[in-house]
Order: structure tokens, then C-alpha cells, then sequence
């Protein structure tokens, strides 16, 4: 494995941000490509976030065939193959997927039934995702083992940052290839998807770029000595979940859509919660890392994380367009494309804050730099939006938001536990608020969503892995099949605006709920790792 030294990072870490950077572009791409996809092959609200449900979809499957193809052999597959060859496996599977997506378009624009034509794009983006699923699971142990391990958890907020950096642009490259530059706008009617190919032209010669710089880099053989540890009950439990996922695949074939998901949510967390309470009673024999309440706890809570963030940024685009909310008459698909980049802008402020703490810098400069660098942060933001062509005096307003942030970091001290209870309550607070006012107010609300999400993965992370002591590589990659959420959440919120006397703007209180939890997990958590005489407040807080 990577020797571990209190040496600087090396080199290769530079490299690997490569990939970080991928996933954000791409899974930011989406929000613009929803509302778009929605308006082509005219579908409602619900079924255009199955874009979603087949990318992150794609993550759990992923992780899931890896996890238990390893429990079958009894050998962790992906530290067999190394994790450098695991990301290149992941470069080439995406690089499958996105030559699919551009076969699907060219198939589709043939095509007289518009609903099979979008299936298959469905397809291709769960190539592409199962593909960054693989990365995703070799990326983030690397990323780690690439240097001091003190300082394992800046570099992935540094990651982080480049991944908030592709999550930044992606709406804005998607939308000036769909619809020209913001003078175009009114040529976004008669725009093709097929202008989507030159995008993921780029995407492939980037991917088998980036696979050639992995495989000659000479990069340290990354992979865990720990043995795989067979745990046939928690085994169990994720076949429950699987078998809640295809029920749902059921519900979408059956054209039932909105009620087979609200059962196979409610099926998954019902497992989760039977886990916990058999594995207590038990002693936990069996259930391996599942033994331990703060990771199940933790697993709902990054199911719920990942899905409350995209599931603000994925229905944005069809609230933005609602007559009435922001504008009398509502934005066009061309026109929404400033606000998704803001969103996700916002989760780089968070992120590029969170990663002062990777630099070996004083105490004081650092607060500095804590004021200082979100606002660095939102120019970047604006700056982009400006080479488009946007007018973006009218993202000026949200500069104030910042400062409720910069008051939430200093608030939390550091400690993830305090950190993730702030920053979920301020974000119920900004859903309530956006649920009862419209216009800007309520959209920077929604926006802020962002803010708040931005420092969530690290905090629950690392408080859900503590004290699992053998178990803490498995316990990982339970959390990381919990990106599920990102699949199922949003089609809920759909299905909510789908329903008359709801409507797409009285359907972000889903998002409410989701903070709600979150600021139950920081509470509940903490005391369960007292309990285990744990200090908690002794991880490093920050984001993902």
C-alpha cells in the first residue's frame, strides 16, 4: 500500500483531481439537461428526474455489484486490482457510456416515439455513471493515501473544490451548447439535442486523455491491506434495499411511478431502522459494520444528503419556468441556466472554504482567509456567468447570503457534529422561507440550499465512520452506496409538483424534511459516540 508519511502530497494526488472534476461537470450538467429533456420529449416533472434516478442509480449499482462480488469471492476486488487501474477501468466504462449517449441522440432523432428514445439516454447515462461509480470508490481512499494522513481529509475537501469547480461551469457550457450564449435566448424553441453530441465528443477525448495520464503516471500502489470482511447479514440487508430499487424500476414500467417510489424509500429506510434495532439485540454478529448506530444512522443521512442537494438544483429548472415565481411569464430553458450555476456555485464557496485548512497556514490568517475566499469564491461564480453573456447584476442580492454562511463556519468551530446541526437548520430556515415568499427572495432562499449542503458530506462521513475501528473501510463503502438518494429523492419532488393542488413551488418542502433529518443525525449522533466514549468533536469538519 501507499506509505503513509508526514511528507507533502504527492504528485500524483494533482492528477487524480483530474477525475473530481469529471463527476461534478457531468452530474451539474444535468440540471440544465432536465428542463430541457422535460420540454423535447414532453414529459411531466416526475419522469424528467429519471435523468437522475438512472446517475445516481448507477452509483449504487455500481458499488453494490463491487461490494458483493467481493463478499462472493471473499477478496476486496477493487484492492486486488490496485486503485489506479480502478480508475481507469472507470475512465474506459464512461467513455462506453458516453459514446452511448451519442448513439441514443442520433438513434432518437429518428425516432417517432420520443418516450423510447429518451429510455435510451437513460441508458447511457447509467454507462456513464456506473463508470464514475468505479472512480468515485477508487478516487476517494487515494485521495486519502496520497500523503501525511493527517491531512487525508483536506485533500478531499481540495478535491472537493475542483469538483465545485466543474459542478460551476457544467450548467453554463450545457446551456451556451444548447441554446447559444445568453443573447441567443430566443432561438431556445427551435434548438436540437443533437448539439448535446459535441459535449460528450469532448467528454470522451477527456476521459481516454485522462486514462492515458493514468496509466503512464508512476503513481504509488494505492490499495488497503485490510481483509475483506464477510458480514452475511448486512449482506442481507443491501439485497433489501436492491430489491426496493427494482421495485421501484417496477413502479416506472408500470407507469405508477410516484407511489412505488415513496414505497421503495420507505421499504429501504424500513431495513435501515430493522438493521439497527436487530443488530443491537443481537450483538451485532454478523451485521459487520452495520453493528455500529452512528453508520446507520449515517447511511440515511448521506442518502438524504445527496438527495436533498440535487433534488434543489434538478426541479429548479421547471420552478424557474413556472409563470409567476420569479417572472410574470417564467424563464425559458435558456434563460435558467445562471441561477443552477449559482446553486452549485454555492456549494464551491463551501467547499474552497473548507479546504483552507489543507495549507499549512496561522490561526488568524486562516479566519481571514474564511471571510476572504467565499467571496473569491462567488466571483468566480459571476465571472463565468459573465463570459456567457448574462446580465449578472441580478445575482448581485446574494452576496448577503455568504455572510450568513461565513457566521455558520465560525459558529461550528470546526467540530462536524455542530457544523452539520447549524448548517441543516439554516437550511430549513431558507426552504421555509423560499416555500413562503416567491420572486428573488424566494429563489436565493432555494439557492442557498447550497450553502448549507456544501460542508454536509465530510461532516457525515466522518462522524459515521468513527470508532468502527476494523470495519471502517466497509462501513465506507456502505455510505457511498447511500448515494442512492440522489436517484430517488428528486422523482418524489417531481411527483409531488406533478399533483395540481401542490405544484412545483409548494414541493421544495421535501427538501425540508431532508434538512430535518440531517439536523436529527447531528444530534443523535453526537450522544450515541459519547456513548462509546468517542470525541466526537475531534474529526475534522468540512466538505466534500
Amino acid at each position: 500500500m501507499v506509505q503513509q508519511t508526514k511528507q507533502s502530497t504527492h504528485p500524483s494526488f494533482f492528477v487524480l483531481i483530474l477525475v473530481f472534476f469529471f463527476w461534478g461537470f457531468v452530474a451539474a450538467s444535468n440540471s440544465i439537461f432536465i428542463p430541457f429533456c422535460k420540454s423535447h420529449f414532453h414529459l411531466n416533472q416526475l419522469e424528467s428526474q429519471l435523468i437522475d434516478f438512472s446517475f445516481y442509480g448507477a452509483y449504487f449499482i455500481g458499488s453494490l455489484l463491487l461490494y458483493l462480488f467481493s463478499a462472493i469471492r471473499g477478496i476486496d476486488i477493487l484492492n486486488k486490482i490496485g486503485y489506479q487501474k480502478g480508475i481507469i477501468y472507470g475512465l474506459l466504462i464512461s467513455v462506453v457510456g458516453a459514446a452511448a449517449l451519442i448513439a441514443a441522440v442520433n438513434i432518437g432523432n429518428g425516432m417517432e416515439n420520443t418516450t423510447y428514445a429518451f429510455y435510451l439516454i437513460l441508458g447511457a447515462f447509467f454507462i456513464v455513471a456506473l463508470g464514475f461509480s468505479l472512480q468515485q470508490t477508487a478516487a476517494n481512499p487515494f485521495a486519502i493515501l496520497l500523503g501525511d494522513p493527517a491531512k487525508g481529509t483536506h485533500r478531499l475537501n481540495l478535491a472537493g473544490g475542483i469538483n465545485s469547480f466543474g459542478t460551476t461551469i457544467g450548467p453554463l457550457i450545457v446551456s451556451i451548447l444548447l441554446f447559444g450564449s445568453a443573447k441567443d435566448a430566443s432561438a431556445a424553441a427551435e434548438t436540437d439535442i443533437s448539439k448535446i453530441n459535441s459535449l460528450y465528443i469532448l467528454l470522451i477525448a477527456l476521459f481516454l486523455v485522462a486514462a492515458v495520464i493514468f496509466w503512464f503516471s508512476k503513481m504509488p500502489k494505492g490499495t488497503s491491506d485490510e481483509p475483506f470482511e464477510q458480514s452475511p447479514k448486512a449482506s442481507g440487508a443491501l439485497t433489501g434495499i436492491t430489491g426496493m430499487f427494482v421495485l421501484i424500476m417496477l413502479g416506472i414500467a408500470l407507469k405508477k411511478e410516484l407511489p412505488f417510489f415513496v414505497t421503495g424509500i420507505v421499504g429501504i429506510l424500513g431495513i435501515l431502522f430493522y438493521a439497527r434495532l436487530t443488530a443491537k439485540n443481537s450483538g451485532g454478529d454478523g451485521w459487520g459494520a452495520m453493528k455500529y448506530p452512528q453508520l446507520i444512522l449515517g447511511m440515511i443521512a448521506i442518502f438524504v444528503y445527496v438527495g436533498v442537494e440535487v433534488t434543489i438544483a434538478s426541479n429548479m429548472g421547471a420552478l424557474l419556468k413556472h409563470p409567476g415565481f420569479l417572472t410574470l411569464d417564467g424563464l425559458s430553458e435558456s434563460q435558467i441556466d445562471p441561477y443552477v450555476s449559482l446553486f452549485w456555485g454555492s456549494m464551491m464557496v463551501g467547499r474552497w472554504t473548507g479546504a483552507i485548512t489543507v495549507f499549512n497556514i496561522s490561526e488568524k490568517t486562516r479566519k481571514v482567509l474564511s471571510v476572504i475566499v467565499p467571496f473569491i469564491a462567488y466571483g468566480v461564480v459571476l465571472g463565468a456567468n459573465h463570459l456567457k453573456g448574462t446580465d449578472v447584476s441580478v445575482l448581485y442580492p446574494y452576496a448577503g447570503v455568504l455572510v450568513v454562511q461565513i457566521i455558520g463556519f465560525f459558529a461550528g468551530q470546526d467540530k462536524p457534529a455542530k457544523t452539520l446541526m447549524i448548517f441543516a437548520l439554516l437550511g430549513i430556515m431558507a426552504m421555509v422561507i423560499g416555500l413562503m415568499t416567491s420572486g428573488p427572495v424566494a429563489i436565493f432562499a432555494f439557492i442557498s440550499g447550497g450553502l448549507f449542503c456544501s460542508v454536509m458530506w465530510s461532516c457525515i462521513f466522518a462522524l459515521s465512520i468513527a470508532g468502527l475501528g476494523k470495519y471502517t473501510s466497509q462501513g465506507s463503502s456502505f455510505l457511498i452506496l447511500m448515494i442512492l438518494g440522489g436517484s430517488l429523492v428528486p422523482p418524489v419532488q417531481g411527483g409531488l409538483a406533478d399533483i395540481p393542488f401542490i405544484g412545483i413551488h409548494h414541493s421544495y418542502i421535501i427538501p425540508v424534511v431532508c434538512f430535518a433529518y440531517l439536523a436529527f443525525f447531528a444530534f443523535r449522533v453526537k450522544n450515541i459516540l459519547k456513548s462509546q466514549g468517542i470525541d466526537y468533536e475531534s474529526a475534522i469538519s468540512g466538505g466534500h
